[in-house]
């Protein structure tokens, strides 16, 4: 299927590793040109150049600290200098989550991932009206819909609150704003946290993985590259019919009856 991003200039927020890599990769695989943003500016230009060529796409790093006004309206001028204009913005920015209930995580987490995320948004949805065209993607997670980490739950509630409220906003200057929410995912943060949990119970990793996975309808944990899939149709122009609604990557969680 040609996703129709031939023409089309990202900015992927988290960019350098997990998720966030998967997503611009996806994306220049499809002929976008790429800004992965990153904290470490020097990893973030390394996987620029590798996926630049891998891909053939004009690939760009951009360092950038989301949880900071200044850091993210420069990191925008730059985008949208370097790349000529910015119609794609997928938010993926974000701590690991601390698993535990600390008032000082969750400021952070408020800070960095649904701050962050208006702040970008914000830097870029005028320049996407001003062309009447737009995708802002979010990722959130599966947590939104389920207790066992007050942080996790409340940052990714905000999260999918945030993406309907610019929904309603920008959609009908053509900007569309949708949240896509990962179960677990194999990356490399993801694997550590089963790894811990592993550690805490006594069980090997091997064991607590085919623990998750049986919780999952396709018997497995999904990749970044099946996240990034969904997200490289919700940034073209295909995606159209959906705003302002949450997608569930997760490989389908069994039991639950998400509406």
């Amino acid at each position: 299927m040609d996703l129709k991003l031939n023409d089309k200039r990202a900015v992927v927020t988290g960019g350098s590793r997990g998720i966030g890599l998967a997503v611009g990769t996806a994306l220049a695989r499809e002929g976008a040109a790429v800004a992965l943003v990153g904290r470490d500016g020097r990893v973030a230009q390394e996987q620029a150049a590798k996926l630049a060529a891998a891909t053939g796409a004009r690939v760009i790093g951009i360092a950038a600290d989301t949880g900071d006004d200044a850091s993210v309206a420069a990191m925008a001028a730059a985008a949208e200098e370097r790349l000529g204009g910015v119609d794609i913005l997928v938010n993926n920015a974000a701590r690991t989550n601390p698993g535990v209930i600390l008032e000082s995580a969750l400021e952070e987490e408020i800070n960095v991932k649904v701050r962050g995320y208006l702040r970008c948004a914000r830097s870029f949805a005028p320049g996407m009206v001003d062309c009447g065209w737009g995708r802002i993607i979010n990722i959130g997670g599966t947590a939104a819909s389920r207790t066992g980490s007050v942080v996790g739950s409340v940052r990714n509630v905000a999260v999918a609150a945030l993406t309907k409220n610019l929904a309603d906003e920008l959609g009908p200057q053509g900007v569309n704003v949708t949240v896509v929410h990962p179960g677990a995912t194999s990356t490399e943060n993801g694997t550590k946290a089963l790894a811990a949990n592993a550690a805490a119970r006594g069980l090997t990793l091997e064991e607590v993985q085919r623990e998750f996975a049986a919780t999952i309808s396709i018997g497995r944990i999904v990749t970044p590259d099946e996240v990034a899939a969904v997200v490289a149709f919700l940034a073209s122009p295909l995606s159209v019919a959906l705003n302002g609604d949450p997608l569930i990557a997760s490989g389908g969680a069994l039991g639950p009856i998400y509406y």
